[in-house]
């Protein structure tokens, strides 16, 4: 399909696409996905073509091809557009023919179950932090949280987590500085949460609690790659309240469950 998509752009010029104008359009069609993954909600193609930076009659195109690919799908009579039923078959072939994220899914199922809080599988998008997936808590204090929306990493547990292997430098470098303001205006110091990642990394775990929202307290174990890379975190969401004890036994269990997923020691 992508052939087929840069080809249409490139005769908008009346000649087949050079190197350079292919790749603008593969940019552009990812540029797009990733407009609409943000947005979170059907967009009309001109506010798409605004938000991308892209010619009006190009952007048509690449929707017109996306649609006709069943990647994107009409939303209502008046020109949205949105995610269509081929982004889920994908989305399904990944989780059903991933042997190592079916035992991820596995296991927050059944963390949810015997816990009853919430469970979440964490990672990063660019400089980013994103709930990848998520069991919300069936309990009377419901904590939930919106998959794949991107988080400022110092507000999170899994973030501390995820840099572990940056230094102070690479980190100041990493994280944009408005990310440390958390929601209500509070101010995060930098060299506190140089602090925080440097103990995570050591002690092989995260908490924090009161940051994103001053109800949670969050706790994340990492899922270590086969190399020992820590690319996702699992993640328990409790209330704030939750006593000691409590805590205690939900970690030792949640660092448990994140070994046995785990692809290499740490």
């Amino acid at each position: 399909m992508s052939d087929g998509t840069n080809d249409a752009i490139g005769k908008e010029a009346g000649a087949e696409p050079r190197n350079g104008e292919r790749r603008r359009g593969i940019d552009r069609v990812i540029m797009l996905l990733e407009a609409l993954l943000r947005h979170r909600a059907p967009m009309r193609v001109g506010d798409i073509a605004k938000m991308i930076g892209a010619p009006r009659s190009t952007t048509y195109e690449i929707v017109n091809s996306l649609l006709d690919a069943e990647m994107l799908e009409n939303v209502g009579g008046e020109g949205y557009v949105y995610f269509g039923r081929a982004m889920h078959l994908f989305g399904w072939a990944y989780s059903h023919h991933n042997a190592h994220y079916r035992r991820i899914i596995e296991t927050l199922d059944k963390l949810a179950a015997e816990t009853g809080e919430t469970v979440q599988l964490c990672g990063l998008r660019g400089n980013k932090y994103v709930v990848l997936d998520c069991r919300d808590s069936p309990g009377p204090f419901r904590i939930s949280s919106d998959v794949g929306v991107e988080v400022p990493i110092p507000w999170t547990a899994s973030g501390r987590l995820l840099l572990g292997h940056m230094n102070e430098q690479e980190l100041r470098d990493f994280i944009p500085s408005g990310d440390y303001r958390l929601p209500d205006g509070r101010i995060i110091a930098p060299a506190e949460f140089f602090a925080d990642v440097a103990l995570a990394h050591r002690q092989g775990f995260s908490e924090t609690t009161a940051l994103a929202d001053r109800f949670t307290w969050c706790m994340a174990a990492p899922i270590r790659d086969g190399h020992g890379a820590i690319k996702r975190t699992l993640c328990l969401v409790l209330p704030v309240d939750t006593p000691e004890p409590r805590r205690d036994e939900l970690l030792a269990l949640l660092r448990e469950r994140a070994r046995g997923l785990s692809l290499a020691g740490g």
